[in-house]
């Protein structure tokens, strides 16, 4: 497939119009919708030699009675053919923006990790939400000026030349200087709707990050800094703005001027004597009537330029997005429920070759239902090793298994579904506790096991004090709760789901010594069952694991249990003394 970044604007939009395709018999009614307005547009012209010529050259009575009820008859199928191509094109826009939006939601369901370290959620949101709209502005509105208005204009010009060959021709010499403006113009349209794009980006992403850091930029006293960071992106989504209505003044003016001049020489032309010997009063009327309703569909057609190339821009952002790589998934085998037993062979791992690896030749051995503990500094590469485990990133170099059998021989859905995750920033969704806490259960799950989990993670005495118990609503990522309720949740969502491998984030690190002393006692009833990869920095909730693995710089540079760790007197031993000397 041809990369979104060198494909020209007809391969854009040729792309664009497949999600059209599926929709081709109310396109081809609308279609034929717009031709039937675009020969009201030519007939209106055309009535008009008759009404000149019947009603005061000739004085026809017969045709001075029937003209009033063709304008109406005229009107009545216009209004109806603008109808039926307006609901058809808005129905099959609808269409093509739920469609690409599925599309996108279930691409960034799919992409791994990387992708998310390298993007930011207001450039993700703009995508999803603005640049769906501008796109279907390119695929319908667009479309219905392009086609009705060109029909119509292509109707009046043979109405024209059917008039008078020669006039016809001088209107049809600004044609070309016409095209030439038009392709210039584009070229800029669609640079500057790039622009845009990217500004709209950068202000989604300064205004999710104050939304959700306003107690931060409060406490911090940095509203002043903030408003001059979001001014700055503003200031240049304006500006772009204004290069764009700059463009398309300048643009609409010139375009029109042209064809005016066009227009007045044969306006000239048509009065001279000889020529006026050539043609009737009617004839003249209604040449001169299709000249100026030229105008306003080629007004149209020059400010619906700025709107197809901001579609067309959109859309390059668009199908990058959905050109992006999903998640590898080659494995194919599946375990009904692993026993836990993992092993890491010499893994190395780096997010990028240049900066360096973050995980050097890590190898170690965890039997079923045991706790291995990873302590070390911030930084190294602890949450990155057990990352690995669930396959958010490739392995460098080195192998992982669990059950003697190599994680990417699993099918990523099997794999996941033999690990629980506590991490230590806890996400929950603006949702109940109840569904929190049943989050991602296959099976139907009964109030009765959603409480068990609650009372087993120590959560359930401040969920039936709240009003609505269960059934409370927790708002966006659990803000409505502390930090201490909300890592319970957590525990709770783990408990529930049962896997035979537990990873711990940081779990406990938001609770009081209380809530702490509650929770150790319930992960070790859980950790008996299962296999469990704890990190922490509280080294006091893992003095009972199985191995601790002392990590530094994405090595491993000592390991054992706690007391032989203590015993040996080095990196282990200090970090413990450091951290209880003051107790």
């Amino acid at each position: 497939m041809t990369p979104t970044d060198t494909m020209s604007a007809r391969e854009l939009y040729q792309r664009l119009l497949t999600y059209v395709k599926p929709y081709w018999p109310v396109f081809i009614i609308a279609i034929v919708a717009m031709l039937i307005f675009a020969a009201t547009e030519t007939g209106l012209a055309a009535i008009m030699k008759p009404l000149m010529d019947g009603s005061f050259v000739e004085r026809d009575s017969d045709t001075i009675k029937w003209i009033p009820l063709g304008l109406i008859a005229l009107f009545l199928v216009r209004g109806v053919a603008n109808f039926i191509t307006s609901y058809g094109l808005g129905w099959i826009a609808r269409n093509v923006i739920k469609n690409l939006r599925s599309e996108m939601f279930d691409r960034l369901i799919s992409l791994p990790a990387s992708f998310y370290d390298q993007s930011t959620p207001g450039q993700l949101m703009s995508k999803l939400l603005y640049d769906v709209e501008q796109v279907a502005n390119a695929t319908t509105d667009a479309i219905l000026t392009l086609i009705r208005d060109t029909l119509t204009i292509l109707g009046l010009l043979a109405w024209m030349i059917y008039l008078n060959g020669t006039l016809s021709l001088i209107i049809l010499m600004t044609v070309p200087i016409i095209a030439l403006l038009v392709y210039k113009i584009s070229t800029r349209f669609r640079r500057i709707s790039k622009t845009i794009q990217e500004s709209m980006g950068s202000v989604s992403h300064i205004s999710s990050e104050i939304i959700e850091g306003h107690r931060e930029v409060k406490t911090f006293g940095s509203q002043q800094y903030e408003i001059k960071r979001f001014d700055k992106v503003n200031q240049q989504n304006r500006r772009q703005r204004m290069k764009m209505v700059a463009t398309d003044a300048i643009s609409q003016p010139i375009i029109q001027l042209i064809t005016v001049l066009g227009l007045s020489v044969v306006i000239y032309l048509a009065t001279l004597p000889e020529m006026l010997e050539q043609i009737s009063a009617g004839s003249f009327i209604s040449f001169v009537t299709a000249m100026f309703m030229i105008l306003t569909p080629l007004k149209r057609l020059t400010k619906i330029n700025g709107k197809l190339q901001r579609g067309i821009a959109a859309a390059q952002s668009i199908f990058a997005l959905l050109d992006e790589k999903a998640e590898q998934d080659d494995g194919t085998q599946t375990l009904d429920r692993a026993r836990g037993e993992i092993s890491y062979q010499h893994v190395n791992f780096s997010y990028d070759s240049k900066k360096g690896a973050v995980l050097k030749d890590i190898s170690f051995h965890a039997n079923p239902g045991q706790t291995i503990a990873f302590v070390g500094h911030s930084g190294s590469g602890k949450t990155t090793l057990v990352s690995l485990l669930a396959r958010f990133y490739p392995c460098s170099s080195g192998q992982i298994q669990i059950d003697g059998i190599d994680i990417n021989a699993l099918s990523l859905t099997n794999l996941r579904e033999q690990i629980s995750l506590v991490n230590q920033q806890v996400v929950l969704f603006n949702d109940t506790i109840a569904n929190n806490i049943a989050y991602g259960q296959k099976a139907h799950v009964s109030n009765d096991e959603i409480i068990a989990a609650a009372k087993a993670a120590h959560a359930w005495d401040f969920i039936e004090r709240l009003p609505d118990g269960l059934a409370t609503q927790v708002g966006q990522n659990g803000v409505l709760l502390s930090g201490g309720q909300r890592q319970r949740l957590a525990i709770a969502r783990a408990l529930l789901r049962d896997a035979p491998i537990l990873i711990l984030d940081e779990a406990t690190s938001s609770l009081d010594t209380e809530a702490e002393r509650h929770i150790q006692a319930a992960l070790e009833a859980l950790m008996k069952q299962r296999t469990t990869l704890v990190i922490a920095h509280r080294l006091s909730t893992i003095e009972k694991a199985d191995q601790i693995i002392v990590m530094h710089n994405g090595e491993i540079i000592e390991a054992g249990t706690h007391t032989e760790l203590l015993n040996k007197g080095e990196h282990y031993a200090e970090l413990y003394r450091l951290q209880f000397q003051d107790k």
